[in-house]
């Protein structure tokens, strides 16, 4: 006889964000965030070769975008697409 707790039932996962969301959603979170990095760091590595620049560039812009943006973009848009499915 099997018994299943009612821990072990848990609601569906949201269907991913198109491609193409993902595509826009990368873009909101990259673009500002490089843009920043510039602002701020750019008097500091402008004498740096470019080579250089584009390296510590992406050391810190590519973990902040990863572990801090996405997660909140995607959760943000689970929750709008959640929000626009009710509509419907």
């Amino acid at each position: 006889m099997s018994t299943m707790s009612t821990d072990s039932i848990t609601a569906p996962a949201p269907a991913a964000p198109s491609a193409h969301r993902r595509a826009l959603l990368t873009w909101l979170a990259v673009y500002p965030t490089i843009t920043a990095a510039f602002v701020l760091l750019g008097p500091y590595l402008g004498h740096l070769p470019l080579p250089l620049r584009t390296l510590v560039m992406t050391a810190l812009v590519v973990p902040v975008v990863s572990y801090a943006l996405m997660p909140l973009l995607l959760k943000a848009e689970t929750k709008f697409a959640r929000r626009r499915g009710r509509r419907r």
